[in-house]
C-alpha cells in the first residue's frame, strides 16, 4: 500500500507485519517495519508547519526549512548522525521534496549532475505520491547514518556553514536578502531578531 508523505497518518495505522500481515500493534516481529516507516516519514508537526508556511504564501525554501530543522533535531537527539552540516541539510531538503514541497533542484554549475538528478527524482516523487521504500535499503541508510557523528548539528558547525554559504553568495546577494527580510518578515520579528 503506498504511503503518501503529504498526508499525515498515524504510524500504527499504516504499519503491518511482513510475516503475518497483522497490525503493528498486535505483532512483535513488526518492530523493524515500524522503525522504517517512522524514520522515512516526516513528523506530523513538521508537515503542519510546512503547510502553514505554504498557506501564508511563503517561499518553497522557507517550507523546506521546517524539514531541515526537524533533521537537526533528530541529530541532536541522537536518532542518527551526519558527516557534516551540508549532509544534514541535504537530507532535510530531500525529505521536503518528497513531502510535496515544490522546491526546484539546484541550478547547473552549483552542484554535481548526480545531486541535481536526485533532487529532480525527489521532486517528482513528491508530486505523484509516495511509494513504499525497500526495508533493506532503509535499514542500510539508517545504519550508515548511525555511524556518523552528532557534531554536524552543533550551533558552531551550523554557524560556520551559514557563513561560508553567505560568503559564496556575494555581498550584493546578501544585501538583497536582508532587504527582503525586512520587507517580508515585518518590524516586530526584525526587532526580536536584533
Amino acid at each position: 500500500m503506498p504511503i503518501p508523505f503529504s498526508r499525515s497518518v498515524s504510524f500504527k495505522a499504516i504499519c503491518y507485519c511482513v510475516h503475518c500481515m497483522r497490525s503493528a500493534t498486535n505483532c512483535d516481529e513488526s518492530k523493524q517495519l515500524y522503525i522504517h516507516a517512522e524514520e522515512t516519514m516526516p513528523e506530523k508537526r513538521t508537515l503542519e508547519r510546512a503547510r502553514k508556511d505554504k498557506r501564508q504564501g511563503k517561499a518553497p525554501s522557507t517550507q523546506a526549512g521546517e524539514f531541515v530543522k526537524e533533521e537537526m533535531e533528530h541529530i541532536r537527539r541522537g536518532k542518527h548522525g551526519a558527516r557534516n552540516p551540508k549532509q544534514a541539510i541535504a537530507i532535510g531538503l530531500s525529505k521536503a521534496r518528497r513531502a510535496g514541497v515544490k522546491l526546484p533542484p539546484p541550478s547547473e554549475g552549483k552542484t554535481s549532475q548526480a545531486t541535481r538528478a536526485k533532487a529532480q527524482r525527489d521532486l517528482e516523487r513528491g508530486q505523484k505520491g509516495q511509494t513504499k521504500t525497500s526495508a533493506r535499503r532503509s535499514q542500510a541508510r539508517r545504519t550508515a547514518l548511525k555511524r556518523e557523528g552528532r557534531s554536524a548539528a552543533s550551533h558552531q558547525a551550523l554557524s560556520r556553514q551559514a557563513r561560508s554559504s553567505a560568503r559564496e553568495r556575494g555581498p550584493a546577494n546578501r544585501r538583497a536578502a536582508a532587504r527582503k527580510a525586512v520587507r517580508t518578515k515585518g518590524q516586530q520579528i526584525h526587532r526580536r531578531a536584533a
